[in-house]
């Protein structure tokens, strides 16, 4: 392995289209990061007085708990990699068994994982001619608890060896414990993980995590958040924009699995949490019951036809919309409703500052924007805001 800390270094930088600022400063990334939400801020005419320096990364390295590899070939009918797609070269696959945004455990994995396929002359799947065996390999990694869920993703076709598979699985020299060897069974031309069967070959078939004090139970396919300790300090510095929510009605929108629904009922009165991804939903049910917590209630729909249905008032908002922001409808349903405070996290912040533009209109100025680095050696930025309200 190269130099573990030096992105630059990195042997796959040229090829790998996973990461886009390798090789740059970690001082030159945030900057470049804080330099775009101030640059849109500025286009819409807001006061970027209003704009908090970037927090950067707790880790810069092996952060990631997630990655989804694919199985293909560099070369056209070459032999077989399993890694990411090359940059530029879409059906082109890079093998990245010396990655350094994750632990190392995933590029053992990967490596070992990809010794078993070539040795047993398994062939990868053609997204063309939609023949072939091996598709994905998926490894999820519990950051708190030391736990790793391996998932691999077949065709039906015959001739996978699960019991050899297991094997190998278990002799590799490994830091975490495995808790979980699944294999997912996808039949689909679509290039995404889909699931028409689930095989737990061996454990179970989820990991355990922890945050803010919560316990988590992440199956194969749930949305969970990349960057657990980047994500807990972004939360817990929302949460902190809250001057009192003691016994207060408060909505979690956009909520995910709902971690901050959960972190805020410790202290609310009621928590509504909305999401339209059914799954998350589910989660976030599974994880309030775990948790001994009985005042969150979970919704799954659009957010503004859901708040539209249900005559609940809050008190104190949050929102945390996925990348396309908030529509004109949830907005304006939002600012109905009068309350002296919103929190906005955002993974997008030119939505953002779309967002926030049309909400000083109604009677929220925006008090502050805080820039967050969830994502060292990727441009994304995450954002958190604070709304005040000034008319009624």
């Amino acid at each position: 392995m190269g130099n573990f800390k030096d992105m630059g270094l990195c042997r796959d930088r040229e090829l790998c289209g996973g990461c886009s600022y390798q090789g740059v400063a970690y001082e030159e990334q945030l900057a470049n990061k804080y330099g775009e939400v101030r640059a849109l801020m500025e286009k819409k005419g807001m006061d970027t007085a209003r704009l908090l320096d970037i927090e950067p990364a707790p880790e810069r390295y092996a952060y990631r708990n997630k990655m989804e590899y694919t199985f293909g070939d560099m070369e056209k009918d070459g032999e077989t990699t399993l890694g990411m797609h090359r940059k530029k070269h879409f059906m082109s696959i890079v093998t990245v068994d010396e990655c350094q945004l994750v632990h190392e455990d995933f590029n053992l994995i990967l490596r070992g994982v990809l010794d078993f396929v070539r040795e047993r002359g398994y062939r990868h799947y053609h997204k063309k001619r939609h023949t072939g065996l091996m598709r994905n390999l998926v490894i999820r990694r519990g950051v708190r608890t030391n736990e790793i869920l391996i998932n691999i993703v077949t065709t039906s076709e015959e001739g996978f060896d699960e019991d050899a598979f297991v094997d190998m699985i278990r002799r590799l020299p490994l830091e975490h414990e495995v808790v979980g060897v699944l294999r997912t069974i996808n039949d689909r031309l679509s290039d995404a993980v889909y699931c028409d069967e689930l095989r737990v070959l061996e454990g179970r078939d989820y990991y355990r995590e922890e945050i803010l004090g919560l316990e988590f139970r992440v199956n194969a396919f749930a949305f969970f958040q990349t960057n657990v300790d980047a994500v807990e300090k972004l939360y817990s510095y929302a949460l902190g924009l809250i001057d009192d929510f003691e016994n207060k009605k408060a909505f979690d929108l956009y909520c995910g699995t709902g971690t901050i629904s959960q972190v805020l009922a410790r202290k609310a009165s009621e928590v509504i949490g909305v999401d339209i991804v059914e799954s998350a939903i589910e989660g976030a049910k599974a994880a309030a019951e775990l948790n001994g917590i009985d005042n969150c209630r979970f919704i799954a729909g659009d957010c503004f036809e859901v708040l539209k249905s249900i005559e609940d008032r809050p008190e104190v908002i949050v929102v945390d919309p996925p990348r396309v922001g908030m529509s004109t409808d949830a907005m304006d349903k939002i600012i109905s409703y009068g309350v002296d405070r919103i929190v906005y996290i955002s993974c997008n912040p030119k939505t953002l500052v779309e967002n926030l533009y049309y909400m000083q209109y109604y009677g929220y100025e925006t008090v502050s924007v805080k820039p967050f680095d969830n994502f060292p050696g990727t441009k994304h930025v995450e954002c958190c805001s604070l709304l005040a309200r000034t008319s009624r």
